[in-house]
């Protein structure tokens, strides 16, 4: 079978951009087995409580929900299983200096396949407080209804 070239999104943290500020974004692979690609591919997977931490010179993500694969019997992993992240090591002690700074995380955002590969897009991200959350919804609101505005008086492009 051939491989699909391209990338289609299968999983995406939708909360993270609310809830942080993005400073910074990686690709990364993912050491799974089998039957979690197979469920990967099938759209089956969550990122919503997912994080990465740092552990001893390697990277792993904690918390990220992939539903055990139906026609996978024996060979089924645990689902909330903590997972190693591929990449270089420059960019992993990287992450580490940046991680260990005061509010900041290492968040995923999306999962996807890229030729055929499962990646990860990982962020470094610094917590929002309340006020920067609430003024993000203004911002947002107010962009709305100047587009609408403007699309009601023929300015559409």
């Amino acid at each position: 079978m051939p491989v699909k070239k391209g990338i289609k999104p299968v999983a995406q943290n939708r909360k993270a951009r609310h809830e942080y500020f993005i400073e910074d974004t990686y690709e990364c692979g993912l050491a799974l087995v089998g039957t979690e690609v197979k469920s990967v591919r099938a759209g089956k997977c969550n990122l919503k409580d997912a994080y990465a931490r740092v552990e001893n010179g390697e990277i792993f993500i904690k918390g990220m929900h992939i539903s055990p694969y139906e026609q996978g019997n024996i060979f089924n992993r645990d689902p909330f299983r903590e997972r190693k992240l591929l990449m270089h090591k420059r960019e992993i002690i990287k992450l580490k200096r940046l991680s260990e700074a005061d509010g900041y995380s290492l968040i995923p955002l999306q999962l996807y396949l890229k030729d055929g590969l499962v990646k990860l897009e990982l962020a470094v991200a610094k917590g929002k407080k309340l006020y920067d959350k609430r003024q993000s919804i203004a911002e947002r609101d107010a962009k709305r209804d100047v587009e609408r505005k403007l699309s009601r008086h023929g300015y559409d492009d």
